[in-house]
């Protein structure tokens, strides 16, 4: 399962804003983002990923997403710090 990182990670970043800042500051690891979330969130994350040659997963649902972080609510997108 390609969440499995994500699930077990001792530091991870939840939601876009988060993420984008963990992107930007040089910390993720790889990034996931939810196929479902609305474009105008997940496309300037993939832009960045792809900018910076961060691995990005993607992941069916915000809610699968969700639970991998262990919240529970769904999330657009999240980032692996520190495994």
């Amino acid at each position: 399962m390609p969440l499995t990182r994500l699930s077990n990670a001792r530091k991870k970043m939840v939601g876009s804003k988060q993420t984008m800042k963990a992107i930007n500051r040089g910390q993720a690891k790889v990034v996931y983002v939810a196929m479902n979330a609305e474009r105008h969130v997940i496309d300037p994350i993939i832009q960045a990923c792809r900018a910076k040659d961060i691995p990005l997963v993607e992941v069916d649902s915000m809610s699968q997403l969700g639970k991998a972080c262990h919240i529970e609510v769904g999330c657009a997108s999240a980032a692996v710090i520190e495994d």
